[in-house]
């Protein structure tokens, strides 16, 4: 392997988290190129000590570093046991994230993936943070970003994401539907690299609405929407009621459904693909997947632990970093 081949970072997380312990398990792995993992090198050489691995990872020095993979030490802020959280450390786990994007936009590396975060640790540092993909955003300044999950031969996307429910409706509007729907189809196209992607769209409300019988946003936003977009030549379909559209006759036919909020689309996909898909964020200007879990705090250091989910988002990140820009 060459130091001409992809390199891609892996931050480690929450270091009371399983993070760490994720790293030290695909230390032993080869990818599709170059990764340099991100984060503690005491906590994670810990971890793999504590399940008996060896954890024989050089130092990155930088875009050149030949290493197939490698790891820049950010040393966390105060010591960390696996399991307990520390607010302390919350500027440790921001700090993996921006070396990450500050990569990504130089042009240093190709794509990031994130090991999962403990957002309360974040806000208890007194840093407000919702979550990666919103971070993201900022960070790079984008102004909408699109939540996609991908496994099982499924891609579900997100028209709304960590919104408490009362507040979906209001945020779904021609304008932002519409964005959203651009976005996807642009990044099914760009990264996917699916010449005329096929997208269906999921209702609101039980039945999509049962013809405003149960609620008009189907009537007033989501068709209009739809209807729009298909007159200027994109491939979009529905609303379609969410309890058929997620059936195998509906889905032969589709590329990505967009769902329009968190807990109608994820739950699908997580039941068809748990410990294997993968979060990936479109609309950025830069490549970045994660893992479809948490932190798992009770398995930090112990216990059973599957890189599935982050092996597939590192296998992913190197495929789409490959797709032209």
């Amino acid at each position: 392997m060459t130091a001409l081949t992809p390199l891609v970072a892996l931050t480690a997380g929450e270091p009371a988290g399983i993070g760490p312990d994720l790293c030290a398990l695909l230390a032993s792995e080869r990818f599709p190129g170059r990764l340099v993992i991100i984060g503690s090198r005491v906590v994670i050489e810990a971890r793999a000590t504590a399940r008996g691995l060896a954890f024989e990872v050089p130092d990155y020095a930088g875009p050149s570093t030949p290493a197939p993979i490698s790891l820049l030490h950010v040393p966390t802020t105060a010591p960390v046991t696996g399991g307990k959280l520390d607010a302390a450390n919350g500027p440790h786990v921001l700090a993996l994230i921006d070396r990450a994007i500050e990569g990504c936009v130089s042009g240093e590396l190709a794509a990031m993936v994130t090991a999962p975060v403990q957002k309360s640790t974040i806000n208890d540092a007194g840093i407000a943070f919702t979550g990666h993909t919103e971070y993201l955003a900022e960070r790079t300044k984008t102004p909408r970003v699109v939540m996609l999950l991908a496994g099982g031969g499924l891609r579900v996307a997100l028209a709304t994401t960590h919104l408490a429910l009362a507040d979906v409706p209001r945020a779904i509007t021609r304008e932002s539907l519409e964005e959203t729907l651009r976005i996807l189809d642009a990044d099914l196209r760009r990264r996917f690299r699916i010449a005329n992607p096929r997208i269906f769209v999921a209702g609101l409300n039980p039945h999509a609405g049962e013809s405003g019988y149960l609620g008009r946003e189907e009537i007033d936003v989501i068709r209009p929407s739809i209807e729009h977009l298909a007159k200027n030549g994109m491939h979009v379909s529905g609303p379609y009621p969410a309890d058929t559209l997620f059936t195998k006759r509906m889905l032969e036919g589709c590329d990505a459904v967009l769902a329009m909020f968190h807990d109608q689309g994820l739950p699908v996909l997580k039941h068809a693909a748990f410990g294997d898909a993968v979060n990936v964020t479109l609309g950025l200007p830069i490549v970045r997947t994660s893992v479809d879990h948490g932190t798992a705090l009770d398995r930090a250091g112990s216990g059973e632990v599957d890189a599935g989910s982050l092996g597939a988002a590192i296998r992913l990140a190197f495929e789409l970093a490959r797709a032209p820009a």
